[in-house]
């Protein structure tokens, strides 16, 4: 998890107040981000996350490390993708997506995102169970049963 300090965002217009963001926003902007991208099947998480969810409780934040050190901000996002994409392009359009919302909602340079690719998720297949053969004996074209 992310450092329990606030981040302050720097504004020419300090006259008001400051602004301040807490590190656990940034890392629901990336997993949303993040989790936006075709060819991402999901996000990496905890039991934890995995718990909330059931409970209806989603985490966007899940699977999104934040690291802020001396004005500077890292982001690693990690992901399961679906199989047969590209990995190395929807690693790219992750850091460019990840990037891009964060800047254009807080003003934050970020230095990098770091994207993990934890797995592959092949798509489940269909089984076709006949309800009235479940055991599966199927006939030849004489009507015996094999």
């Amino acid at each position: 998890m992310a450092e329990e300090t606030n981040i302050v965002l720097n504004d020419d217009q300090q006259e008001l107040g400051t602004i301040q963001i807490a590190p656990r926003v940034l890392e629901i902007i990336a997993g949303i981000a993040a989790s936006q991208i075709d060819g991402v099947s999901r996000m990496h998480g905890s039991i934890a996350n995995s718990v909330n969810e059931l409970l209806g409780r989603p985490d966007h934040g899940r699977g999104v490390k934040l690291t802020n050190d001396e004005e500077e901000l890292s982001v690693d996002v990690a992901v399961y993708l679906n199989y047969g994409v590209s990995v190395p392009k929807v690693a790219l359009e992750i850091q460019d997506k990840v990037k891009q919302q964060i800047s254009l909602m807080t003003n934050l340079k970020i230095k990098e995102v770091n994207v993990h690719i934890e797995g592959v998720i092949t798509e489940k297949k269909e089984q076709q169970i006949d309800p009235n053969d479940i055991f599966a004996e199927s006939e030849d074209e004489n009507g015996e049963k094999q």
